[in-house]
This record gives C-alpha cells, sequence and structure tokens, in this order.
C-alpha cells in the first residue's frame, strides 16, 4: 500500500511496485542501474515517489513497443532536460518511425520466408503423390 509523507506526497516501496507491474525487485534495481529510476534514499531503503511510478509504466510501454533501453533512457531524459514534453514527443515520433519502418521489414522478410516454406511444402507433398520413398 502506498503511503503519504507529512508533506502528502504518495511514496511506494520497491515491494509495491514490483507487485503492481508483475516485475522483480532486481528488475526494478536494475532499471536504477541503468540510470531510468532515481529512488530517494532512506538509509538502505529506496523510497520510489509518483515519478518513479510513472517511469516504470513508460519504460514498460517502451519496452512492449520493442525499444531500447538506451532509447526509453533517452526519451525519459529529454523530458527532464527540456521540461516539457514537445521535445520529447517530436523525438518519440521519430523512434516510432524507425521502429515501425523496421516491423515493417520484418513482416515483409517474413512474408518472403512464408512463400518459401509453402513452396516447398508443395514440392514435397508432390514428390509424395508421385510415389517417391525416399531410397537413393
Amino acid at each position: 500500500m502506498p503511503s503519504a509523507s507529512p508533506s502528502e506526497q504518495v511514496t511506494y516501496s520497491i515491494s509495491e511496485l514490483a507487485k503492481e507491474f508483475a516485475l522483480t525487485t532486481p528488475a526494478i534495481r536494475f532499471y536504477e542501474g541503468e540510470g531510468l529510476l532515481y529512488p530517494q534514499r532512506a538509509g538502505q531503503r529506496r523510497i520510489y515517489a509518483e515519478r518513479e511510478r510513472v517511469r516504470i509504466k513508460l519504460i514498460l510501454r517502451g519496452k512492449r513497443l520493442g525499444l531500447s533501453l538506451s532509447d526509453i533512457r533517452e526519451l525519459l531524459d529529454l523530458y527532464q532536460a527540456t521540461k516539457g514534453e514537445r521535445a520529447q514527443l517530436v523525438k518519440f515520433l521519430q523512434v516510432l518511425a524507425e521502429r515501425r519502418a523496421m516491423l515493417n521489414q520484418q513482416k515483409e522478410d517474413i512474408a518472403i520466408v512464408l512463400t518459401e516454406i509453402d513452396a516447398l511444402e508443395r514440392q514435397c507433398r508432390k514428390r509424395l503423390r508421385a510415389g517417391t520413398n525416399g531410397s537413393a
């Protein structure tokens, strides 16, 4: 359960965020090590604010889209650097266009391979119908 400090800022433990996003605590620590999250510290304990919660949500969305952690970091850092979303949105559109182009190329490659598989299957079935028994 999220907790609120005296200033009413909601905070989360690493376990709470792990449970909410179906992640392991080592995964969250990994994202921290990669410079994607910056929790506050209270001794050895990590204290995550709403900012980190939102960043985890964005990291997972980026991963679902197939973005690399470096792409995700760049987008998150860009938002921080510009204190607004315009530059981030422009960059995100560029990253999405690149991702779309790559997926379309993969889709085309898959279609070609499936066509080759279809042709090989037809050849094999034709040979089986012709009575080829596999002996040389």
